[in-house]
């Protein structure tokens, strides 16, 4: 049995928000002996217009099971779902995110840490990185030492308005992983759509691509870095 050396945190906004973000990178953390938990904190559905309380159940029964079948394909060893209302965020007091959080870390004390960007376009992305930042200040008895923000297609590309946009500085090799991530986003088939759209399978692959070119690889996952407590390097 392999040995645990990190122990990682993934906090996602909606079911599949983990996947686009970094659902490689969960996936190599997890083949190098690393402890994987995700928390993903908003419901997903209820925004959509046209369904019935019915119809919501039914799909938030169907989406919750997505989420737990595209995570085993990453190999994380807890998934935890919380129902926050989606889309809806801003209606919610920003302590109960935050509380939310720190009640998973209190429990797993990661020592690494995953969130969305601050700029992107989605309301519930943006209230969630605030909430992290909160979460995981670096005070004395911190035991988070690295946090990095990932890009969601269809969220952080489509910032034309806002400051300070994503911009990668970590970049991870993903070539031996990327099968996973297309994989484990084929569990979220309703969440899909077809090229051009940006969560297509087709963009993924080609941003992976990309992001790799831009390092030196054949294939990566990009992260803007918050902080790194070793170096006491903070970013805003």
């Amino acid at each position: 049995m392999k040995q645990t050396k990190n122990k990682v945190l993934v906090v996602a906004a909606h079911p599949d928000d983990e996947v686009l973000g970094c659902g490689a990178t969960i996936a190599r953390h997890a083949d190098e002996g690393d402890e994987v938990w995700v928390l993903i904190l908003v419901e997903g559905v209820t925004s959509r217009i046209g369904g019935s309380k019915e119809e919501d159940n039914k799909e938030l029964d169907a989406l919750r099971g997505s989420a737990k079948k595209a995570n085993e394909v990453l190999g994380v060893k807890r998934l935890i779902l919380r129902e926050f209302p989606d889309n809806k965020l801003d209606s919610v007091a920003l302590l109960d995110v935050v509380q939310s959080i720190e009640s998973v870390m209190s429990e797993f004390k990661p020592n690494i840490v995953y969130t969305h960007h601050h700029s992107d376009v989605n309301v519930d992305h943006r209230i969630i990185a605030e909430a992290v930042e909160s979460a995981i200040r670096p005070m004395e008895r911190s035991f988070v030492n690295r946090a990095f923000s990932f890009e969601i297609a269809s969220s952080s590309e489509w910032n034309f308005v806002k400051s300070d946009p994503f911009r990668p500085n970590v970049f991870i090799n993903i070539e031996n992983y990327i099968n996973k991530k297309i994989m484990a986003l084929k569990c979220y088939g309703s969440e899909l759509r077809d090229f051009p759209h940006p969560r297509s399978i087709e963009y993924i692959e080609a941003l992976a691509k990309v992001r790799g070119a831009q390092s030196g690889m054949r294939a990566a996952e990009s992260f803007s870095l918050v902080f790194d407590r070793r170096r006491r390097n903070y970013a805003k």
